[in-house]
C-alpha cells in the first residue's frame, strides 16, 4: 500500500480507470449562499462540466437562500435555543419553515417526479428526526455539545440531499454521502494530528465506496471530542473538504464563493481593487484573520502540508481562473525546523528581487479596545501575567496588543456584540457580554480600566512586508494626511503584517486612500 505525507495514497479503483480523468480528483466545496441561490448553475456549469477533465467530489455547507443570518444553520441554532426553554414549541415551527423551504426550492428546480418524491421523503425523514432530537433535549432541559452538533448537522444533510437531487435530475450519477458514522477508529479525549490523519483515510474510503458516482459529501463528520462546533467552529465544512482532498490525494481543492477570488482589497468597498492570481498560504491566513473571508488557516494547513493547491473561484463566473494558494515550503505555514532566533529583515534582498508593494489591505470591523492602566502594585512581568490569566479565564481573544510597564491596550473582537449603545451618538454604553463584564471586574484589581468601542483594524498584508523599506511610514502617513486618526499600532509579531486601529466610521475611506497610495503606483 502506498502512502503520501502519512496518508494512504489514492489508487484509482478498477471502475475509475475508464472514466474521464481516471484517478485524477478535484474536491469542490460550495458555501451555503451559493447552494441556496445558484444550485442549478453549480450542477450544470461547474460539477458536470468538470467531469470531462477529472473525477469530482463535492462538499456543501447548509443552504442560505438570501443571507447567512436567515440561513439554515442560524435557524437550527435558534431551534436549539428554543428547545432549552421549558414549554416552548417554537422549535417545531422553525423546523417546519426549514422543511417547507427545502421542498419548495426543489419543486422549482427538479423536473423528475420520481427524483422529487424521493428527495421530499428524505427531507421529511430528516426533519421528523430533528424534531425528535429537539424534544429529547427539551425533556432533558439542556442541549449538550453533542446534541447541538447533531442539530446543526441537519443543515449540511439537507443541502447535500438537495444538491444530489439537482445533479441526478440533470443526468449526473451523483451519490449522497452521510459522514455521521465515518469515524471508524479509536478517538482519544482530544483532537490531535493523529485524529486528522485517521479521519482523512476514513473519508477516502467513503469517497471510493461511491464507485463511479459523484460523491456529494456532508460537511458534518460525526462526534468528535469536545464537540465539532466548539473545537472547530462553523468552518468545519471547509475542514471536511480539506481532509477529503488529502485523503484521496486530490490534485486541487476548490473553494467556490461569489467573488472571483482574493483581491488587493474588498472590491465591494474599493472599486480599483485588483484580482490576485496567487497568494502564499501565510498571506491567505493573515487576510482571513484580519477580515477577509478566504479559508480558515487550520483548514488550509491540512492541504498545504500535503502539497495540494487551493483555488478560490466564483460560482457566478466559473471560467475565471480565480486565485490559487500554492504550497510554499519556505512559507510560514510550511513544516520547518523551529528556531529560537530569527534573522533580521533582509533589506538588501527586498530592494532588488523582493516584492515592491504589499499584497492586500483588509479591514476587520467590530473592534473594542480594552485599556488597563496599572496601579504599579507589581512589576511589569507580573502585571502582564495577571492580565493574560484573566483573558484566558473569560475566553476573550485578543487581535492586537500594545504594552508598556504600566499600560496595556488590547483590541478585542467578537461575533456577538460586546457592548450596547456603542453608536457615535450614544450617550450611555453598557457591557452586553458576560465574559467582557467578568474580565473588566477581575482586571480592575490591577488598575483603571477603560473601553473604546466603535473601532476597526486596518491591516497591510504581504510577503516579506517588514523588509520593504519605508512601508510602515508610508502606511501611517497616508492615514494621517487624510485625517484618519490611529488609535493603536502593531508590527513585528508577523513578518507579513502591519496593523493599526482606527475609527470604524472611517474604515471604507481608509481602505480607499491606502489602496490608492500604496497599490496603484507604477513599478
Amino acid at each position: 500500500m502506498a502512502y503520501t505525507n502519512g496518508f494512504e495514497q489514492s489508487i484509482p479503483h478498477q471502475q475509475e480507470k475508464n472514466l474521464p480523468g481516471g484517478g485524477n480528483w478535484v474536491v469542490q466545496k460550495f458555501g451555503g449562499t451559493s447552494v441556496g441561490k445558484f444550485a442549478v448553475d453549480i450542477a450544470q456549469d461547474i460539477v458536470i462540466a468538470s467531469l470531462k477533465e477529472h473525477r469530482t467530489a463535492i462538499v456543501c455547507s447548509a443552504r442560505s437562500t438570501y443571507t447567512k443570518s436567515e440561513g439554515t444553520t442560524n435557524r437550527l441554532l435558534r431551534a436549539a435555543r428554543e428547545a432549552e426553554r421549558i414549554g416552548s414549541r417554537k422549535y417545531v415551527d422553525i423546523v417546519d419553515v426549514i422543511r417547507a423551504d427545502h421542498i419548495a426550492v426543489a419543486k422549482d428546480t427538479i423536473s423528475s417526479a420520481d427524483i422529487l418524491e424521493r428527495y421530499s421523503d428524505c427531507v421529511n425523514a430528516e426533519c421528523d428526526n430533528l424534531v425528535k432530537i429537539l424534544e429529547s433535549a427539551q425533556h432533558l432541559t439542556e442541549v449538550s455539545k453533542r446534541t447541538e452538533d447533531k442539530i446543526v448537522a441537519k443543515g449540511e444533510k439537507l443541502s447535500c440531499l438537495y444538491m444530489t437531487a439537482v445533479l441526478q435530475d440533470r443526468g449526473c450519477n451523483a451519490q449522497y454521502v452521510d459522514l455521521s458514522n465515518v469515524i471508524d477508529f479509536p478517538v482519544g479525549e482530544r483532537i490531535d494530528d493523529s485524529f486528522y490523519r485517521n479521519l482523512a483515510v476514513s473519508l477516502a474510503k467513503a469517497v471510493h465506496a461511491c464507485g463511479d458516482a459523484v460523491p456529494v459529501i456532508t460537511g458534518y463528520f460525526g462526534d468528535v471530542p469536545g464537540g465539532l462546533l466548539t473545537q472547530i467552529g462553523r468552518g468545519y465544512t471547509d475542514l471536511c473538504a480539506a481532509l477529503v482532498a488529502v485523503g484521496i490525494g486530490a490534485s486541487e481543492l476548490q473553494i467556490w464563493k461569489e467573488v472571483d477570488g482574493i483581491f488587493t482589497a474588498d472590491p465591494r468597498k474599493v472599486p480599483t481593487a485588483r484580482l490576485l492570481p496567487s497568494v502564499t498560504p501565510s498571506e491567505a491566513a493573515e487576510l482571513t484573520f484580519y477580515g477577509s473571508e478566504v479559508i480558515h488557516p487550520f483548514t488550509m494547513d491540512q492541504v498545504i502540508k500535503a502539497s495540494i493547491p487551493i483555488r478560490i473561484k466564483n460560482v457566478k463566473n466559473p471560467r475565471n481562473q480565480g486565485t490559487i494558494i500554492w504550497p510554499d515550503h519556505a512559507d510560514d505555514l510550511g513544516e520547518k525546523k523551529p528556531s529560537l532566533f530569527r534573522n533580521r529583515s533582509l533589506i538588501s534582498l527586498s530592494t532588488h528581487d523582493g516584492p515592491k508593494r504589499p499584497t492586500a489591505v483588509t479591514i476587520k470591523r467590530g473592534i473594542t479596545v480594552l485599556n488597563v492602566h496599572s496601579k504599579k502594585r507589581t512589576r511589569a512581568h507580573g502585571f502582564l501575567m495577571s492580565i493574560f490569566s484573566v483573558l484566558d479565564k473569560w475566553h476573550l481573544s485578543v487581535d492586537l496588543i500594545s504594552s508598556s510597564e504600566v499600560h496595556v491596550s488590547m483590541a478585542l473582537h467578537s461575533e456577538v456584540a460586546l457592548l450596547s449603545g456603542a453608536g457615535p451618538d450614544s450617550e450611555e454604553i453598557q457591557i452586553e457580554s458576560a465574559a467582557l463584564k467578568g474580565a473588566v471586574d477581575d482586571l480592575s484589581v490591577w488598575g483603571d480600566i477603560d473601553l473604546v468601542p466603535g473601532l476597526a483594524v486596518i491591516s497591510l498584508v504581504g510577503r516579506q512586508l517588514r523588509s520593504m523599506v519605508g512601508i510602515s511610514g508610508r502606511f501611517f502617513s497616508v492615514l494621517g494626511e487624510n485625517g484618519i486618526n490611529i488609535e493603536m499600532i502593531s508590527q513585528g509579531a508577523s513578518e507579513i503584517n502591519i496593523s493599526c486601529v482606527i475609527e470604524e466610521a472611517e474604515a471604507n475611506r481608509a481602505l480607499n486612500v491606502v489602496h490608492t497610495n500604496l497599490f496603484t503606483f507604477l513599478d
